[in-house]
């Protein structure tokens, strides 16, 4: 399976030197919102080492699509609901998705749009479970968005002698900075509150 993968990544991967190269980004990115197993980060990659010019471009085109893959992954979950999850997605691995959205409610979507962890699997749950779409398609935005585009910034302002970095470091990178943003924003939201009240009592 690893190997079909890797094929398979390879041969997505060739398209970033192709005329069709935003068809194949959008295309990619929208199936791999719902089932297909290769991330869209070694095309995006390759096709911006390729035209630097155009990487932010490029990262638009994948955050939009890739969103509306998602919203395609809702409407699924939404329709076919915990049947459907239970065949596409180990008992386990649902189970940890689950309560990884009870717990952090839409950040847990913000989480798997942004870092590693399988965004199909969430944008599915978040179907399953109901979750307002207007919500869920604007936390999916802004995750997708900082992660694709903080990608082509990378690309852009430091070239080919990135790559490296971004093959062993990238996941990290987005797991830390979205910890980051969680925590400014429930830094500003405790502040907000607190000066809030404190007004109030003055």
């Amino acid at each position: 399976m690893i190997d079909l993968i890797g094929n398979l990544s390879h041969w997505i991967s060739s398209f970033a030197d192709s005329e069709w190269v935003f068809l194949a980004i959008g295309i990619h990115c929208f199936t791999e919102s719902i089932f297909n197993p290769v991330p869209p980060d070694p095309l995006l990659i390759a096709a911006s080492l390729m035209k630097p010019q155009m990487a932010i471009w490029f990262a638009g085109i994948a955050t939009v699509t890739s969103v509306a893959g998602a919203i395609v992954g809702h409407w699924i979950g939404n329709k076919l609901g915990r049947p459907f999850l239970n065949r596409i997605a180990g008992p386990k691995r649902i189970s940890s998705a689950e309560k990884l959205v009870n717990k952090f409610g839409v950040w847990a979507i913000f989480f798997s749009a942004f870092t590693p962890i399988p965004y199909k699997l969430f944008a599915i749950l978040a179907g399953v479970l109901k979750m307002d779409m207007r919500l869920f398609v604007l936390v999916s935005l802004v995750g997708r968005g900082l992660r694709f585009i903080l990608l082509g910034v990378l690309i852009l302002v430091y070239g080919e002698s990135i790559t490296t970095f971004l093959d062993h470091r990238f996941e990290q990178i987005t797991i830390v900075s979205s910890v980051s943003i969680v925590v400014i924003a429930v830094a500003v939201f405790v502040s907000y509150r607190y000066l809030g009240q404190h007004k109030g009592a003055s």
